[in-house]
């Protein structure tokens, strides 16, 4: 496509947001929709998205499809690998070509994506007759600058785990913006961390931002709205993740630290106090295990009163819930109740393999039994029903009890394998955290749901972007925006109105 076509293009969708039009956003990868969600309550319009992932895809139906039916071809799962942006914009029967219909992409591309992906193969894939075209590896990011490419969009935003900036001793984001730089945006990056911008999770993600040059602004992020003195090892991973940081390129931009006259970070305590107990795990396991993610539980009475952050999951625009929610599911795992329950709040899996000794020892001489007796055979079995197997050398962060009075540690889409990383506070409840309160430490909002099972809410939680994370970009983004477009001229060379 030609520079002088291209720019065209550009021009003529800043004179239809100069027009009054809403930003219309195609999100890639988008998951169960955490980034749509914070796009979308800045004023953006979710056109379309594409996630390969069913009960991801269902979700993200669900909570933005407006009624539309699973079927919809709005709504079903695709693969970006083998859905071009014509294909999609047949597919939703878009009165519009490819170039026309979007004016923002936004991708949380897998990081596998650019593993090991050198300049000169970034360059190679995007557009070179070269053997590296045939690398798997480069596949998803070939794909991505062909719906650049096909989109032409005004913005793009791009979001994944601060470790692509030492891929293999290469900076991705770094060579990803020399790329697009190439085709005519100006880009930047960071490292932006969730708990800074209201979420109760220390969570550090890269974004990188590109902006067509038609609109004559510079990518900016946002400033922080909360205070946090990171945890001991944060700053160490950064120092990892920054090593091949070029501060001469421009195009990274400091990682900001917020000011300590800022409101505190949200605490876990803050974004859960107001959920219901869960206790039926110990005392009715035959209950949980019928339970479905839809059932609804009421919220538990204040005492104190709502927490600001507990009123804005309840009353977010679009989701707003009043006498309850769902999603109250947690795992059956009764060996570890009573360590769940002995554990101090902030402890991890060390201490809880003292603790689980220490019951197994005090087992064993109600029973009369001594460490002599180790090999036989109620020695090891009664050892099996107490005490967890993990070395704790080797497994040392495996468990995590929540620290009522701080922001959680960050969730992962391992979650949907293993909760243990999150095990809730409040020790009378002995268990780890359930769906809906791993949505609320992923500043979900009550009233979204999640398509499948347990395990598959667990995974499209911990694989989102936090909403409020996402909602702090997009004001940003949806400012420059408007500012562009209200200078922007159109095909007549007119300004807009």
């Amino acid at each position: 496509m030609k520079s002088d076509y291209k720019r065209l293009i550009r021009q003529q969708k800043l004179a239809r947001l100069g027009a009054g039009a809403r930003p219309r956003l195609l999100e890639i990868c988008s998951g169960a929709g955490g980034l749509s969600l914070g796009m979308k309550s800045a004023g953006f319009e979710l056109s379309a998205h594409i996630e390969f992932d069913p009960e991801a895809a269902e979700s993200y139906a669900v909570n933005f499809g407006n009624g539309r039916s699973a079927g919809d071809p709005w709504a079903i799962p695709r693969d970006m690998e083998r859905c071009s942006a014509g294909k999609l914009v047949d597919d939703l029967a878009l009165s519009t070509c490819p170039n026309e219909s979007f004016d923002v992409l936004a991708a949380g591309l897998p990081c596998q994506a650019f593993a090991r992906i050198g300049r000169s193969k970034l360059r190679s894939v995007a557009g070179a007759d070269d053997a590296f075209q045939k690398d798997p590896r480069a596949a998803l990011y070939r794909r991505f600058l062909d719906f650049v490419y096909d989109t032409q969009p005004l913005a793009i935003v791009i979001e994944n785990v601060p470790d692509i900036l030492n891929f293999g001793g290469h900076n991705v984001p770094e060579e990803i913006c020399e790329t697009l730089e190439e085709a005519g945006y100006r880009t930047g990056y960071t490292i932006l961390n969730a708990a800074y911008f209201g979420v109760p999770q220390v969570r550090e993600r890269l974004f990188i931002v590109a902006l067509a040059d038609v609109m004559n602004e510079e990518p900016a992020f946002p400033q922080p709205t909360h205070f946090l003195d990171l945890p001991r090892g944060y700053e160490g991973s950064r120092r990892v993740a920054l090593k091949h940081v070029d501060r001469e390129s421009g195009r990274f931009h400091e990682i900001v630290t917020p000011s300590d006259e800022l409101p505190p970070a949200i605490s876990v305590s803050e974004a859960l106090h107001d959920l219901p107990r869960i206790r039926e795990h110990a005392t009715d396991p035959r209950t949980m295990r019928r339970r479905k993610m839809s059932d609804m539980l009421d919220y538990r009475e204040a005492k104190r009163g709502l927490s600001a952050y507990a009123k804005l999951m309840r009353g977010w625009s679009g989701f707003r819930t009043d006498t309850g929610t769902s999603g109250h599911l947690v795992r059956l795992t009764p060996r570890d109740f009573p360590i769940f329950a002995a554990m101090r709040p902030g402890a991890d899996y060390p201490q809880a393999r003292k603790l689980a000794e220490e019951m197994f020892l005090d087992a064993l001489a109600e029973k009369g039994l001594s460490r002599r007796s180790r090999g036989s055979v109620a020695f090891e079995d009664l050892r099996a029903r107490m005490v967890p197997p993990y070395d704790p050398e080797k497994f040392p962060n495996k468990w995590w009890k929540l620290d009522p009075g701080k922001p959680s540690r960050t969730l992962t889409a391992h979650m949907g394998k293993d909760t243990y990383s999150h095990i809730h506070f409040d020790g009378r409840q002995a268990r780890t955290i359930s769906v809906r309160e791993a949505a609320r430490l992923q500043s979900f909002p009550d009233g979204f749901f999640f398509a499948g099972a347990m395990n598959a809410a667990f995974r499209q939680i911990g694989n989102a972007v936090p909403p409020l994370l996402g909602l702090a970009v997009a004001r940003v983004l949806r400012k420059q925006l408007r500012r562009a477009a209200s200078g922007a001229t159109g095909i007549d060379g007119q300004r807009a109105a």
